[in-house]
């Protein structure tokens, strides 16, 4: 048989006949010819980009297949594969994007890059990584508009059905979950862990427990452990019960440290019940003394918060001018106009406060304060603006911003998540403490009234806390134990003691990380002294001579030998208080000199002093689940929030800043306005 060949050989010409090409084993097309009747299903991924045109269709009877893209038509043989089909997907003008979804074939090989069923396995899976990467509805994948373009793109795309796509998260949550379960066991120290409470927008409460911890290589990790439903009683006995079960569950009730819960009585009642448990098992370190700490964040807010309601009066004035300028595109032209006639940067932005936010306040204060001239400036030009602060109100104002930056600063700190924040505690709350005194004694009435509302909340908590805090910045090596000396005599005078309690409590839990075995040195001793008497054992004068020696050292040899570990540590100098020290690296490189201090290092140094961590989940303003998530089934919000935790942690699903919980206040198209030509204030 004659064979012709074109410029293009795989394209229908003159002659019905085919270019003769391997045949591929994996490709089996389904047609039906004069001389097979049986059916077969077409296995090839080319399948996707055409169709059979019907034998009517065809003047000569012979079977052909029809681009869906630009509607070329190729005669079909089985025994010669579809070899063609394929060169013209390659060339095909109407398809632009030749490696999209993986369907070409290998050059050298000349087999399909995946196979039809591993791609539906993949595109799933990138389905729901996407999901829980960007936050994206689960109603997407039935978006009419969203299959249209990845049919666009690949024809033989599958379609996805919501049910399908909670299927594969939840399969994917098992899968990650026992990953999760082998770090854990595998975590070299011991794990501490932050307990909330969430309630969605129906009303049902969720339990979230996030484990911290730091890993071989001296990493801090973090992992969430659940997010389940919590029905109700929330009382002390079933919060209990619900955190106990769940480490079992896990299998680390005997690797918990510490338990960083918020100031509530059902958790206070609970975390007995939980050490009581643990205490039973002998699962604790000195025998739960430590276990519990209460989020500092929150009680940092509670402090701030008794403060506030003494001055509001002049918070609301602040309040009122933001709100005047904001009232009208008129006003907000007069205010920019005025920062620029001042000279101020417009691109510091004004800040309007959340009232569930304490901390918006202080960067509305903050703000306020940047452009106090540009209201003043207003308040010439604008006879309507009666809400000016007046020159004592304006230094009110900053009296108070400069101390609730104290405690801004703090909060900051302590909700930090990818480094320590357990010898952070000490030196901030230090530092508020000695500031709360010294504003105490202000001759301002206002600021002595609210200072001495805040320390006393703050004296409250102060006398409560958990002395594992103080053993913390005593591992810091700036500041090791002088500073906890040097805080508590400047707080208290100088013949104050309270800093040996912390002293003791040290000695106290290092000796629950002592290895107890004999030093090095000494063992070396009783070799070289068995040696010795082996060697000399003929020279009985020698013998006693050389014993004589073994008891022979000096004073400052003998007390350094006697010396266990902590005490040569805090023996050394301390570090530049000011220099940029890495203090995980710090103990990671000191791990070989100070094997037992470094372990106790290692769990000290996980333990979260906030659970604000855990509230980056859903949203800043509160632990509520948003109205979304609130309408998927609690086994589907668990998966959600465990596995994208579990998959991405905080790398991908950034925390939500405070600007974008704040309404834009001037929002100002400079383009839209020929009379003036101001800065553009951008507001956040």
């Amino acid at each position: 048989m004659s064979k012709t060949v074109s410029n293009d050989p795989y394209i229908e010409g003159e002659s019905d006949d085919l270019i003769e090409l391997d045949s591929l084993e994996d490709i089996s097309i389904s047609l039906q010819t004069e001389q097979s009747k049986a059916k077969r299903r077409k296995t090839s991924n080319i399948w996707g980009f055409f169709e059979m045109v019907p034998n009517s269709d065809n003047s000569d009877g012979k079977p052909r297949a029809k681009c869906k893209m630009c509607g070329a038509t190729y005669l079909v043989v089985s025994k010669y594969g579809t070899e063609n089909l394929k060169v013209h997907i390659e060339t095909c003008p109407r398809r632009n994007s030749r490696d999209i979804g993986q369907l070409m074939l290998c050059q050298n090989s000349g087999s399909m890059l995946v196979s039809a069923s591993k791609f539906a396995k993949r595109y799933r899976e990138l389905w729901v990584e996407a999901i829980l990467k960007h936050d994206i509805p689960f109603q997407s994948v039935e978006c009419s508009g969203i299959r249209a373009a990845f049919q666009y793109l690949r024809p033989d795309v599958p379609l996805i059905s919501i049910n399908t796509i909670k299927a594969d998260l939840v399969k994917m949550y098992h899968r990650e979950r026992k990953r999760v379960k082998c770090m854990l066991n595998d975590v070299p120290g011991r794990i501490s862990l932050t307990s909330n409470l969430w309630t969605s927008i129906n009303t049902d409460s969720y339990m979230c427990i996030t484990t911290h911890f730091l890993d071989k290589n001296w990493v801090l990790q973090k992992r969430v452990l659940n997010f389940s439903i919590m029905p109700p009683p929330h009382n002390g006995i079933s919060l209990s019960e619900k955190v106990y079960n769940l480490l079992c569950k896990w299998g680390i009730e005997n690797k918990i440290f510490i338990l960083t819960s918020d100031n509530a009585s059902s958790n206070d009642v609970s975390v007995e019940i939980l050490r009581t448990q643990l205490n039973s098992k002998k699962a604790l370190i000195c025998d739960g003394e430590f276990f519990h700490l209460q989020c500092c964040a929150h009680i940092l807010n509670l402090v701030v918060q008794d403060g506030l309601k003494e001055i509001d009066c002049a918070i609301q004035k602040v309040r009122d001018s933001i709100k005047y300028v904001k009232g009208s595109e008129t006003r907000k032209q007069k205010f920019l106009y005025a920062i620029n006639q001042m000279s101020l940067d417009s691109k510091k932005g004004l800040r309007q406060d959340v009232p569930t936010r304490w901390d918006s306040t202080f960067l509305m204060l903050e703000s306020a304060l940047f452009y106090r001239r540009g209201f003043c400036h207003l308040e010439l030009t604008d006879s309507n603006f009666k809400h000016c602060l007046s020159t004592s109100e304006w230094d009110k104002v900053e009296k108070i911003s400069t101390l609730l930056a104290a405690f801004y600063d703090a909060t900051c700190d302590f909700s930090g998540i990818k480094y320590p924040t357990a010898n952070l505690y000490f030196p901030a709350v230090f530092m508020i403490y000695l500031i709360l005194k010294r504003q105490c004694e202000s001759e301002d009435d206002c600021m002595r009234k609210m200072s001495y509302q805040m320390l006393a909340k703050f004296e409250k908590y102060w006398s409560e806390f958990n002395v594992m805090l103080a053993i913390a910045v005593i591992l810091d090596p700036r500041y090791k134990l002088q500073f906890v000396e040097f805080s508590y005599k400047k707080l208290y005078g100088n013949s104050s003691q309270e800093y040996l309690h912390v002293r003791a409590k040290l000695a106290s839990f290092f000796m629950e990380y002592s290895s107890g075995t004999p030093t090095s040195s000494a063992s070396e001793r009783n070799v070289c002294r068995d040696v010795e008497e082996a060697e000399f054992r003929s020279f009985s004068g020698m013998t006693r001579i050389m014993k004589e020696f073994d008891s022979f050292q000096t004073d400052d040899l003998a007390a350094n030998m006697q010396k266990n570990q902590l005490e040569l540590y805090l023996d050394e100098p301390r570090a530049d208080r000011n220099a940029n020290l890495d203090i995980l690296d710090f103990w990671k490189g000191n791990e070989f000199r100070y094997p037992d201090l470094a372990n106790m290092a290692r769990d000290i140094l996980s333990v979260p002093v906030s659970t604000v961590a855990s509230e980056s989940f859903f949203s800043v303003d509160g632990r509520i689940i948003d109205q979304f998530k609130s309408a998927l089934k609690p086994d589907i919000i668990e998966a959600l929030v465990c596995t994208r935790d579990w998959l991405y942690g905080d790398q991908e699903s950034e925390e939500m800043k405070l600007d974008e919980l704040i309404e834009d206040i001037l929002e100002v198209d400079i383009n839209k306005s020929k009379k003036e030509t101001p800065l553009p204030l951008q507001v956040l």
